[in-house]
């Protein structure tokens, strides 16, 4: 399963990058325009720390089919190993297609229902990022969605992964997790909070405070 941070900030993909198995980022225009940074720069920068074999998905801005066809090229083009994230719209849909042609990586996004992503990926869509919180808080159920997407897909023998994106809470990440999806996007928050526990801390303290009684500043194997 490919893990990606959804985040372009820099030093936390530094520090999570030192305890994580980070496959690469993902970002979308909001991403981008808070952090005030452009895709050029947001690359460099991450690049130099996950190094080459690090995945970027990079999502398109334009309006019309033949624009973001042009603009999947041109992302394509640079320098690193580029995923294309298109909306999966009407347009977007006709587009995955063309795009596909060229034989450009696509990452399927802004998924709210199980037809939109099967058609995503019939249409060629190497990736599905359905919006797991965002249909919860919409009224609708997005674990099922997940786990009917990767159902159709194993069914039908889909070259396609399933990338959920949006989390809120920890859990849902690993029920999604659980559904055998074959790669998963993360924000920095929930990414920490997985690797803590309010019980850790108080555990290895505990240790810590039970060898140095006995064996005072010793390191293990010179008990």
């Amino acid at each position: 399963m490919e893990l990606y941070l959804d985040t372009v900030d820099v030093e936390q993909v530094n520090r999570l990058n030192q305890c994580l198995p980070i496959k690469g980022v993902t970002t979308n225009p909001s991403i981008l325009a808070k952090a005030g940074v452009g895709v050029n720069q947001s690359l460099t920068d991450i690049a130099a720390l996950l190094g080459k074999d690090a995945r970027f998905h990079v999502q398109v801005v334009s309006q019309t089919v033949d624009e973001i066809v042009a603009e999947a090229k041109q992302i394509h083009a640079l320098p690193y190993d580029m995923v294309v994230k298109i909306p999966a719209t009407e347009l977007g849909l006709a587009a995955i297609k063309q795009v596909k042609q060229h034989n450009i990586q696509v990452l399927a996004t802004a998924i709210y229902s199980t037809q939109q992503g099967i058609f995503a990926a019939m249409c060629g869509a190497d990736y599905l990022a359905p919006y797991v919180n965002r249909m919860d808080t919409m009224g609708g159920n997005g674990l099922a969605v997940v786990s009917d997407l990767q159902t159709l897909i194993n069914q039908n023998g889909l070259e396609c992964k399933v990338l959920p994106a949006s989390f809120k809470n920890t859990s849902r990440v690993i029920e999604v997790m659980k559904l055998g999806v074959g790669a998963i996007t993360i924000p920095v928050d929930i990414a920490c909070q997985m690797i803590t526990h309010p019980a850790v801390d108080s555990a290895v303290e505990q240790f810590n405070q039970d060898w140095q009684k006995t064996f005072g500043n010793k390191l293990s194997f010179e008990s």
